[in-house]
């Protein structure tokens, strides 16, 4: 008996109307896809580096000149303003260029011992056919720090795009082929989450995921057996910090909210807690909530939006569960507070003041338009403050003192430590989380490398 074909509905996060409406993947579609990986991957590995750059750096130009078009579909997917998927796609090509110019660098043979008789030489070899399980959040962000170098490196990539941006995904397959990637060693894995909980149970290489830590440790666990490689991207509770020193307290305040509500909060590593001194406390807050009052809400196809709206409906209640527990504990509602009446998933941005830690708002992650602000007598109030979570992806210092800074980011557990700059991330430092933030790194020559079996020759005569 044939197995029955299960549909996926695409729905556009801003109206509720279906998109599109796909046929997701089965065991057997999936295994079948993969003998398909292992077949070419071969080919694709045999290819020179400079070839494999040439044909990436294509894709590069490909994204640049559809631009519009692959902005389009990604917002009306996701429910980001048009002008941060175009921003989303610039991002992503800027990555790449990093990439390919640090390719030969850092994939090439290193020689460690040349001398008579004997020479050492490290090769980094392709791991092979690898599992990307990718985000809704920054699909080409978080998909170019893992497939990018993943092809670089020789591999095969299964990648598993979010339901939530599917179509997305298929438009990168679209033009990793006619960029003239190898036919069939980037294959597309369409489904939710019975689809990607079917790819564990594939032999893959190793895998790579982004996503919330709860599916994170579920895949870490599922996958330990194999002893291949598990990167996890996970999310996080990034905390700020504004010192007493700071000289421009409304550049700080607009800085500071586009950290925490760029792409409506939904980001790994927005602005998630803040705490400023007592001494600039009052005047941030109103710095604050008047940006915030500045910035128009509306479908994210109309110019100027800054907020359009959240990609899943059910993150509207846990917003709302976090203010709800905020403000029974004594938090003060300054802006915001509740989501839209009509259509499309709107979430007003939100700002509380006179929080403290042990609410939900400053613990669990929100992954929305809404922040916490609490007051701190100095420094060392602040730290401990700043050290009171389990995740650890980044944390921000703003002070007029760079010692200062760095001093108190040295005490964090954190993959990324930021000064006087906060929601940032760059291609040549690396990617990585602490705790319940993940393991394993992307970008930087590790990310590189992250793909990669290292293999010591030594070689006498």
């Amino acid at each position: 008996m044939a197995k029955t074909k299960i549909k996926m509905q695409i729905i556009n996060p801003a109206t509720e109307e279906i998109i599109s409406t796909l046929e997701e993947d089965n065991q057997a579609t999936l295994e079948a896809k993969f003998e398909v990986l292992k077949q070419v991957q071969p080919e694709w590995a045999k290819k020179t580096l400079q070839e494999r750059i040439s044909i990436l750096a294509t894709f590069s130009d490909l994204l640049e000149t559809e631009i519009e078009a692959l902005a389009l579909t990604l917002t009306n997917e996701v429910g980001k303003p048009l002008q941060q998927s175009r921003n989303e796609i610039n991002g992503a090509r800027a990555r790449i260029k990093w990439m390919l110019a640090n390719a030969e660098k850092y994939l090439s043979d290193e020689v460690m011992v040349d001398e008579p008789g004997l020479k050492e030489i490290i090769k980094y070899e392709p791991l092979g056919v690898v599992c990307n399980i990718s985000a809704w959040n920054y699909p080409y962000l978080v998909g170019v720090n893992v497939f990018i170098p993943a092809l670089l490196s020789g591999n095969a990539v299964m990648y598993k795009p979010s339901e939530y941006a599917t179509l997305t995904g298929i438009n990168i397959e679209k033009l990793l082929k006619k960029a003239g990637v190898t036919e069939g060693v980037f294959q597309i894995a369409i489904g939710a989450r019975e689809t990607g909980s079917a790819l564990l149970d594939i032999n893959f290489d190793g895998y790579f995921f982004t996503g919330s830590y709860k599916t994170g440790k579920y895949i870490y666990e599922k996958v330990a057996a194999k002893m291949v490689p598990c990167q996890l991207e996970l999310g996080g509770k990034d905390p700020l910090y504004i010192a007493e020193d700071v000289a421009d307290i409304d550049a700080t305040a607009i800085a500071t909210a586009d950290g925490a509500f760029y792409n409506n909060g939904q980001s790994c590593c927005s602005v998630e807690r803040i705490y400023v001194h007592e001494k600039n406390y009052e005047i941030y807050l109103n710095a604050f909530v008047n940006e915030v009052r500045s910035w128009k809400s509306g479908l994210p196809t109309q110019d100027g939006v800054y907020l359009g709206t959240l990609t899943r409906k059910d993150q509207i209640r846990v917003l709302e569960n976090q203010i709800e527990n905020a403000l029974s504990k004594g938090a003060k509602l300054l802006f915001g507070g509740k989501a839209g009446n009509g259509k499309g998933y709107f979430f007003e941005p939100t700002v509380l003041a006179d929080v403290t830690n042990d609410m939900l708002v400053m613990q669990e992650e929100s992954f929305g338009p809404i922040i916490g602000i609490m007051k701190v007598k100095n420094d060392e109030e602040a730290l401990k403050l700043m050290q009171d979570t389990d995740y650890g992806l980044t944390a921000s210092v703003y002070t007029a003192d760079q010692t200062r800074a760095e001093k108190i980011l040295s005490q964090l557990d954190s993959g990324s430590g930021y000064w006087n700059c906060c929601d940032r991330v760059s291609a040549a430092l690396p990617w990585s989380g602490r705790k319940y933030s993940g393991i394993g790194a992307t970008l930087s020559h590790l990310g590189l490398r992250a793909f990669t079996k290292p293999k010591g020759y030594h070689l006498r005569g």
